[in-house]
């Protein structure tokens, strides 16, 4: 009877994650540059009657706007870490994060007893 193995080292994972993060990346600069978030500002009709209406609106897109600043940090600083060989260490206690966790959040800085 044949032995499965899994095959895959933690060298494959990290390159499947860089993939997976790189291609995150792109997503949120895309969505980020589609926003035209420092357009927002100059479209502001101050005779507009329903002005309160807008700019709520672009509060909401404000907020949004800066999760995904906050989301684009956190992947750049995955990147970074895999770069420097430093992927997949929790930052407090510096524990390796398990692989299981790294696949659900490839951008995570902690481990489950740090998460936040």
């Amino acid at each position: 009877m044949a032995r499965v193995t899994d095959s895959s080292s933690p060298a494959d994972l990290h390159d499947e994650q860089r993939a997976g993060l790189e291609g995150q990346r792109e997503q949120l600069e895309t969505t980020l540059g589609e926003m035209h978030v420092d357009d927002l500002a100059e479209t502001q009709d101050s005779n507009f009657a329903d002005g309160a209406q807008v700019a709520a609106e672009q509060d909401e897109i404000m907020a949004l706007a800066n999760d995904l600043r906050g989301q684009l940090d956190d992947v750049q600083h995955a990147l970074g870490k895999l770069d420097s060989g430093a992927y997949g260490t929790c930052e407090v206690c510096g524990e390796a994060i398990p692989d299981d966790r790294l696949a659900a959040l490839p951008a995570t800085r902690f481990c489950m007893q740090h998460a936040g």
